[in-house]
């Protein structure tokens, strides 16, 4: 099984904390377009023998596009891609689009629908308007508020992203949003802290002193309450950023996690095939030119037995699943698994990390105070 991810790479307007490829220009919306269409047959034979399940439009801002550009992507996925029989079609929204369009067309839902898209993922951020001006959010409060009322009479399979660890986000403030999110049927949260990338606006913004710095005991504070309160709302902590009620997981991200082969279509998107690793060029211009020219403007690299068990490590501790002993034992050696029991033992000691057995294997994982650090745990058992 395998996905393909398609990068559409437009925004209305750049958010202050966002450093992901995309451009505020529409200009080359067609061009692009076309080219994403031609890159999908062009790379058909990297999955001649494997079927897809999942398709995610991710950005960007993919609901950026027409119905009718979506409709003809995903059918150029069927014409070059065995495809399973009901697979997972996810578009990343945005509540302004949505209700935009639902303004001119009360069907834009069932639309989806009939395309095939049968998962959303809407870029809520927050429902307080002065996070949502702080961070420069295209959409208001009361837009995110209507577009999950009006989306959830259609789609139950939904995600929204939430953002904590904002300085100015007391405790109380995030319960709100929280409990406004399961009070409008939400079944998948995705929820990261507010993080400054290099050479963000957030970035300039900080070091000038007009915007405060993050507050690591913030952001602990607030994922510890998000990680109580979705639980006592029957949510499942499956992935670190990641909460769902059982049967709503992403599958295709939950792909990526377990190392399954994928695709990713258009400037910047990233693939991975076994122990292949590749992306496109993060440049627009660039990518349809090549594209035009049939020449694939990717880079590749062959990962290292050290580099693929680095990244099972990263992957397999950021969730419910784990990290098998034997699957190190048999992919990586003996001495690896020798290695990670060792260098784990300083992190067991300290109740962040924790060995279960189930029928077939030892499980390394984080405990529960071992969560918000796991990155860096992570880091520390990688082999250099």
């Amino acid at each position: 099984m395998a996905g393909i991810y398609i990068h559409i790479p437009f925004c209305k307007q750049a958010c202050f904390y966002c450093d992901f490829h995309f451009s505020t220009s529409l200009k080359k919306k067609d061009e692009l377009v076309a080219a994403l269409v031609k890159e999908l047959g062009l790379r058909k034979d990297e999955f001649k023998n494997k079927t897809v399940e999942t398709i995610y439009f991710g950005g960007g801002t993919p609901s950026l596009l027409t119905i009718n550009e979506l409709k003809f992507l995903i059918e150029e996925v069927y014409k070059n891609y065995q495809v399973v029989a009901n697979p997972e079609i996810t578009l990343e929204a945005n509540p302004d689009d949505l209700m935009s369009v639902q303004a001119q067309s009360t069907t834009v839902f069932e639309d989806y629908r009939q395309i095939g898209i049968n998962r959303l993922s809407i870029g809520i951020q927050s429902f307080f308007e002065d996070d949502l001006k702080a961070m420069n959010r295209a959409h208001s409060s009361e837009e995110a508020k209507k577009c999950l009322l009006e989306a959830t009479k259609h789609f139950d399979n939904i995600t929204i992203d939430l953002i904590y660890g904002i300085p100015s986000m007391s405790i109380e403030k995030w319960d709100e949003n929280l409990l406004m999110a399961f009070s409008l049927g939400v079944n998948h949260i995705s929820s990261y802290a507010l993080t400054v990338e290099p050479k963000t606006a957030l970035d300039t913004f900080i070091k000038k002193g007009v915007y405060p710095p993050m507050n690591d005991d913030l952001a602990q504070l607030h994922f510890n309450h998000l990680m109580s309160e979705t639980e006592k709302q029957g949510f499942i902590h499956y992935e670190i950023s990641n909460f769902g009620k059982p049967d709503f997981f992403s599958q295709h991200n939950t792909s990526y996690w377990q190392g399954k082969p994928y695709l990713g279509i258009g400037p910047s998107a990233h693939s991975f095939n076994e122990n292949t690793r590749s992306w496109n060029v993060s440049n627009n211009t660039k990518y349809i030119k090549s594209i035009e020219e049939n020449c694939l403007p990717n880079t590749k690299e062959i990962l290292t037995i050290q580099e693929q068990y680095n990244e099972y490590v990263m992957t397999g501790l950021r969730t419910i699943w784990g990290v098998s002993l034997k699957k190190i034992e048999q992919d990586f050696g003996e001495s690896c698994k020798t290695y990670i029991i060792e260098q784990s033992q300083k992190f067991i000691n300290k109740d962040l990390l924790v060995i279960k057995s189930d029928k077939n294997s030892s499980i390394l994982s984080a405990t529960q105070k071992g969560k918000f650090l796991v990155d860096g745990i992570a880091s520390e058992l990688f082999m250099i």
